[in-house]
């Protein structure tokens, strides 16, 4: 990827402001009445000056002050009015963005996030996407365009009344205008590169401190707090430096075009004082003429320094329009077919093979497997083995790279995912829960379950207890990640949220592995309840809780080695018996 992004990628966000476009038209008209104001204050000071001081005319005086002094009400009324409307505009592109990349990145499959050949997908670079970058093109659209376009404005009026003023003496201060032109472009192009790496240098930083902090506990088990400061202290410099020297870049060409301009100003000055002692102009004119020389002085300046920060967005917009322009690998067909009502369940594996992105050794190889409707089949195996992937599979957070897994005789890849997942119930090993309260993530398998269905659930996978001992019970804030909850209380909340969700089919991945020995009886026992005309797949790897299923599937490397029931298996598979007697040896 080019480390100088396109400033024209801009050009693409302007379909965001569509919808806006009377306001922008609004802000247009401010903006034009407010440049407009700028420039007639010049013909406001030359009338003073030459009517009122240098003719000792009062009423002249009186008359162009009050000019001028309504010149600057409106200035200042539509200067408000231009601010207001264009920062409106600023925040509510960055809103519209926020929102979009956020809506596409729930589109991506889990894989996106998960790739290890990805780094810049990792929760904590995006979410530096989301918000410095769309800060950086807040402050764009609703601060720095404004002041692009009005400085541009006043430099071609300045300009223009300038010639009309003193066509020769404008030539001085004109000339300046191409050699600010040059270190604007010598320097823009490194403040551009600079700039998209100081972007990711801040995201680095994001992403590292999200992923220590998230594992805090692991970090001060291990006393590894030194090498996380070491870490992030390095990462920190990176950024520091990055951000100087992309400073050190915009400040010499802010500086180089502010010098050379009024550097042409103070030639003006002195070839226009000796004018006007000749008496080859007045004084006001001159006046106005200076007055309109600094006007054009401060806009190519303020324009440097807008380049600057068109060349930061330009980085920001491209890192942003990355994440829009991603395809979903796990995609809805254009005609989804419908899942038959009510679904029987019966779920078929014809050949599947799959293989993680960047990994050499398949995960599934050559997988054939029939599960009828409403069995209870328990997937057992050695770590890696490939339980949890047949569960993902299922999912489908990843298609197979070849074969076909059917629901019901439906090819998965041609349902609509989320029709897929709606019959699909999931407990994961390590069950995942939201900022919020207990109530609101029990609802992520309801939304519009009633209280007394979420205590219904709550008693059956037996949570009640410990939620009704909660401060505020149900409403009880669990904090980010339920931290507040142990391993325990977690995975019975999420038994709870499946128990809602009434699904067809259930997909347990080691549901009770946090489980205490009582808990673990009481919940296996709603399980069995639940798990009851359904058709379900049980990840585990304490035998105790399976050997009661219909039938076992013994997995090794990818491959389904052998298939029973646990007296069969006990005969003959050695695998089996190995892991059999490793842990029931034990107890």
């Amino acid at each position: 990827m080019s480390s100088r992004p396109d400033p024209r990628v801009l050009l693409r966000l302007l379909n965001l402001l569509a919808p806006y476009r009377w306001r922008l038209t609004l802000a247009a008209l401010a903006l034009l009445m407010a440049s407009g104001s700028v420039l007639l204050l010049g013909q406001g000071l030359r009338l003073v000056i030459d009517r009122g001081f240098m003719d000792a005319d009062i009423a002249a005086l009186r008359r162009g002050l009050v000019m001028m002094l309504a010149v600057v009400t409106v200035l200042a009324m539509a200067s408000a009015l231009r601010y207001y409307l264009v920062t409106w505009i600023g925040e509510r592109l960055a809103a519209d963005l926020r929102r979009r990349v956020f809506d596409h990145l729930l589109t991506l499959e889990p894989g996106f996030f998960e790739s290890a050949q990805a780094p810049d997908r990792a929760a904590g670079e995006i979410t530096s996407r989301l918000t410095a970058d769309t800060s950086v093109l807040q402050s764009l659209f609703g601060s720095s365009v404004s002041l692009a376009l009005r400085n541009l404005l006043m430099l071609i009026g300045a300009v223009m009344l300038m010639l009309v003023t003193q066509p020769w003496l404008s030539a001085i201060v004109l000339l300046g205008i191409p050699a600010t032109i040059l270190p604007i472009l010598w320097f823009g192009r490194r403040v551009r590169g600079l700039s998209r790496a100081s972007q990711d240098r801040v995201a680095e930083l994001g992403r590292y401190a999200g992923e220590a902090l998230s594992g805090i506990r692991t970090i001060q088990a291990f006393t590894h707090e030194r090498g996380e400061r070491r870490g992030y202290a390095r990462r920190v410099e990176d950024a520091f430096t990055s951000a100087i020297e992309r400073t050190r870049q915009r400040a010499w060409l802010t500086g180089i075009a502010m010098l050379v301009v009024f550097a042409a100003v103070g030639i003006m000055l002195w070839h226009g004082g000796q004018a006007v002692l000749a008496g080859e102009m007045s004084a006001g004119e001159l006046s106005a003429f200076v007055f309109y020389a600094v006007l054009a002085a401060g806009a190519v300046a303020t324009l440097a320094e807008v380049a600057g920060d068109v060349q930061r967005a330009a980085g920001a917009a491209e890192r942003l329009l990355e994440l829009l322009d991603t395809r979903p690998s796990i995609a809805s067909p254009a005609r989804p077919t419908p899942l038959p009502r009510p679904l029987a369940g019966e779920i078929r594996l014809e050949g599947v093979s799959f293989t993680y992105p960047g990994r050499q050794a398949p995960a599934l190889e050559a997988f054939d497997l029939t599960i009828h409707p409403g069995e209870r089949v328990a997937l057992v195996g050695p770590s890696g083995a490939g339980k949890s992937t047949l569960i993902a599979l299922l999912l489908r957070f990843h298609d197979p790279d070849t074969g076909v897994l059917r629901l019901d005789g439906i090819d998965l890849r041609h349902l609509a995912p989320d029709e897929l997942r709606a019959a699909l119930g999931l407990v994961a090993q390590e069950p995942v829960l939201f900022t919020g309260s207990l109530a609101d993530n029990l609802r992520y398998g309801d939304p519009e379950a009633t209280p007394e269905a979420l205590r219904r659930a709550a008693e059956s996978a037996n949570a009640l207890a410990f939620i009704e001992a909660l401060p505020d019970g149900f409403e009880t804030s669990l904090g980010p990640g339920g931290v507040q909850l142990s391993g325990g209380q977690r995975q019975r909340l999420a038994i709870a949220r499946a128990l809602l969700k009434d699904p067809a089919v259930l997909l347990l991945d080691e549901a009770t592995s946090a489980l205490d020995a009582k808990s673990e009886q009481l919940v296996q026992q709603a399980l069995d309840q639940l798990m009851r005309h359904r058709t379900s797949l049980v990840v585990a790897h304490r035998l105790a809780t399976v050997v009661a299923a219909d039938r076992l599937l013994i997995l090794d490397q990818g491959r389904l080695v052998a298939t029973g029931t646990h007296a069969e298996l006990m005969a003959s598979s050695a695998l089996y018996r190995r892991l059999a007697e490793l842990q029931f040896g034990r107890q």
